[in-house]
């Protein structure tokens, strides 16, 4: 009698071979789950509201970092405004304003050289708070200080020169709005939406334009709305259209400027950076007046696959851990004729 062949054993290679194939049809949908849970939603670009000056007293906080929060306050010529001074901190500090307009003091100064300029120069206010205590101070801003620039510092020794100083920016005396802009070293304005709503035509704005780079820029807006300018077609539009305002922003950061200008009626107006590739690189921005932006689109699907390709993916899964549980029962998938076969 013939002898009957021993069974065959079953390579690794042959076991695993099934789970590898399961393992690939639970990554159609493991990816695109991972790819949802990690999609970007696009960023919307910010908006700036224009308001009317305020009347109320500004707070200015001191603190121990040492800084004035915040650092940058603006103003209306021609008016007498108050600063309610609050020492959240534990040590002395002053609120000391400069009788100079568009002055910036040097850093790198010792204690006593400050303290030399402000007694040849003089001050508008000079105010020492204590840890903890508050104090007002009202100045009186005439009309001359119209678009001036006022320091303001901390005398307190090395307070000023750890960076404990800011910027009274003065606006103009017309009734109006005011509002502010930044530029930046990546080339865009931020906001590069600006909004202005007033109930008569026309009426002046103010925007307060801060540098937050190292790079000059300008603040140069269009004087006809609804009208869109290009790289390529701005020059020969401001031939014949001057700019409703065209103002440099001084290169380092902190550096400010004032671009004031009349609107005479509602509309969308556009403003760009006109330094060299400054455009063309997205240096731009829309003013709306009298109407209100459009709004942020909807944040992009994070899906990657569509439903039904998940559905499909769900169905191979299944079958695809159904093989690999019955070649772990069987041995192979599928067995060959020979190791199926008995004699």
């Amino acid at each position: 009698m013939k002898a009957e062949p021993a069974p065959r054993s079953v390579g690794p290679l042959r076991r695993g071979a099934p789970w590898f194939v399961a393992a690939l049809l639970l990554a159609s949908i493991g990816l695109p789950a991972v790819g949802g849970a990690f999609g970007h939603i696009a960023s919307m670009p910010e908006v700036g509201y224009a308001r009317p000056l305020a009347a109320a007293p500004l707070v200015v906080n001191m603190t121990d970092q040492p800084r004035f929060t915040p650092a940058y306050l603006t103003v209306a010529a021609g008016n007498n405004s108050t600063f309610d001074l609050r020492n959240v901190g534990a040590y002395n500090h002053t609120f000391t304003v400069l009788r100079q307009p568009d002055v910036v003091l040097n850093t790198s100064w010792s204690p006593g050289e400050l303290d030399a300029y402000l007694q040849q120069n003089g001050t508008l206010a000079n105010v020492s708070v204590a840890g903890g205590a508050s104090a007002n101070v009202s100045i009186e801003f005439n009309a001359s200080t119209a678009f001036d620039s006022f320091e303001f510092v901390s005398v307190v020794p090395y307070q000023f020169q750890a960076g404990m100083y800011g910027f009274i920016n003065v606006s103009s005396t017309a009734p109006g709005l005011v509002t502010y802009d930044n530029t930046t070293d990546s080339y865009s304005f931020v906001p590069d939406v600006l909004v202005a709503n007033s109930t008569h035509y026309p009426f002046n704005l103010d925007v307060l334009v801060t540098n937050t780079g190292a790079l000059g820029h300008t603040f140069t807006l269009a004087a006809q709305s609804n009208y869109t300018l290009s790289p390529a077609n701005f020059t020969q539009y401001f031939q014949a259209h001057p700019p409703l305002v065209s103002v440099n922003v001084p290169s380092g950061a902190g550096s400010t400027v004032w671009a004031n200008f009349t609107v005479a009626g509602p509309g969308i107006y556009q403003y760009i950076c006109e330094v060299s590739g400054h455009f063309a690189n997205g240096m731009t921005g829309n003013l709306y007046v009298g109407i209100a932006p459009p709004p942020a689109a909807p944040a992009p699907s994070t899906a990657v696959v569509q439903g039904w390709i998940l559905v499909g993916s769900g169905v191979l899964l299944g079958i695809g851990i159904t093989l690999a549980a019955m070649t772990a029962y069987m041995g192979r998938f599928p067995p060959s004729e020979e190791e199926g076969a008995h004699h």
